[in-house]
């Protein structure tokens, strides 16, 4: 009898850290780029105005998200080296406790003693920094935090989701520019809200109905403040 074993299996947490990144990068894109460009033309500027404010938010938001990414990210990961540090220190100065606690860990989730103790020696053996960094830390390889990866992922998707009312812009007359700019963008939204959700193995319903429902809130908010505005000025 032939015994088969999955030796490549993909699961979808291991998108997640790149995944997080271009959704959140693409859809701030699109709202804020969106939103600027229709607050900016609700008070009756010139058209080059219109491009010029898309063009500069554009440049500011992929920096501010590559900014913001990498700053946060890189708190997660001083934050688990600093938990890593700190494991290599007990394990030099206190080996067998720390292979008890990672018995008792095991026995918590079934194990009965013995055999706890078993696996514990085991994969200590192998790497005992590592198996606590799994076991005890929740860390591995498929989540641990990569600021360079999503401060670029983050900046570049932005600048991405903010080419497409930038286009919109350059492709209708000036009287069209509010309605079309909204339609595109929240057309894009739900296209990337049932894209995320596809790829993250979530509902696509409920994805696309939440971003185009805060992308048209968006978008509102900054006509009524552009009209208002322009009316004062």
């Amino acid at each position: 009898m032939k015994t088969h074993h999955r030796i490549n299996e993909k699961h979808l947490v291991e998108r997640v850290g790149w995944l997080r990144a271009a959704i959140m990068g693409a859809n701030d894109g699109i709202v804020s780029i969106a939103s600027l460009i229709v607050g900016v033309a609700a008070a009756n500027p010139a058209p080059a105005d219109i491009l010029l404010a898309g063009v500069a938010g554009l440049m500011a938001g992929a920096m501010s998200m590559a900014a913001g990414e990498y700053v946060s990210v890189s708190s997660q990961s001083d934050t688990e080296n600093a938990d890593l540090a700190r494991e290599r220190r007990e394990h030099e100065t206190d080996p067998e406790g720390e292979l008890r606690e990672l018995a008792d860990i095991y026995q918590s989730r079934g194990l009965d003693a013995h055999l706890a103790m078993t696996v514990a020696q085991q994969m200590t053996a192998g790497d005992a920094v590592a198996a606590h960094a799994r076991d005890e830390l929740g860390l591995s390889v498929v989540n641990v935090a990569r600021p360079m990866q999503a401060a670029v992922t983050s900046a570049l998707m932005f600048a991405l989701g903010a080419f497409l009312p930038l286009i919109t812009v350059l492709l209708v007359p000036v009287a069209f520019i509010i309605p079309a700019v909204a339609a595109a963008a929240l057309l894009a939204l739900a296209i990337l809200g049932g894209f995320g959700a596809q790829i993250g193995g979530a509902g696509k319903a409920r994805a696309m109905m939440r971003v185009v429902f805060w992308g048209m809130m968006a978008m509102l908010l900054t006509a009524v403040i552009g009209r208002l505005v322009g009316t004062v000025v």
